[in-house]
């Protein structure tokens, strides 16, 4: 029986119970244990690049551990540590747009090109990624979770640190830009686009 026990996987209530008792440097090592993979694919989500997600993460988990003793259960473990993440992220981003930005000129010039690659059907998954690549930001990230890492909305609105209505709103925007732009490249036929989810 105690040996079935030890191969139970830790809740976020067994280390509220450590942090209650002081025992910060195990509840640190059961945090990692348990949102380590999730902190690390929400900054690869949010970021698009691996070398600085895997930064990201360790900044978010460095933050983390030197606020973990003031942690005072306002909200759950899991919003806390995603917020904290999703700031590190949005910090990465504001300095990767100062180092080098694209012009709406630059932009519009780049889509007469885009437009008159025509796809295989065997492409298309690559193109539909492109394309939810070209959104807004916050459309991005949204319909990258949702779709592409399988997030419920309530998920996405707990590491996005928003509404879930506001969650489907972003949700609903993004699915119209991308139904407009394959209509305006003319790849608005649904069979090619049937089973393109990954």
């Amino acid at each position: 029986m105690p040996r079935a026990m030890a191969t139970v996987a830790p809740t976020d209530s067994d280390i509220l119970a450590l942090l209650q008792s002081g025992a910060l440097e195990r509840a640190f090592a059961l945090l990692l244990d348990r949102y380590e993979g999730k902190v690390y694919r929400l900054c690869c989500t949010m970021l698009r690049d691996p070398t600085q997600a895997q930064d990201a993460a360790q900044e978010s988990w460095v933050r983390v551990w030197k606020a973990l003793k003031r942690y005072d259960e306002r909200a759950s473990l899991s919003t806390w540590i995603y917020t904290i993440t999703r700031n590190r992220c949005l910090s990465a981003i504001e300095r990767r747009r100062e180092l080098t930005s694209l012009s709406a000129e630059e932009f519009e010039g780049e889509a007469p090109a885009l437009e008159a690659e025509q796809p295989d059907p065997e492409d298309s998954s690559e193109l539909l990624r492109e394309l939810v690549d070209l959104l807004p930001e916050r459309q991005r990230r949204t319909l990258v979770l949702f779709y592409y890492e399988d997030r419920s909305v309530s998920e996405v609105a707990e590491m996005l640190a928003m509404p879930e209505g506001t969650v489907k709103t972003i949700l609903y925007r993004a699915r119209a830009a991308l139904g407009k732009e394959l209509r305006r490249r003319g790849l608005d036929d649904p069979s090619i686009w049937l089973g393109v989810r990954s």
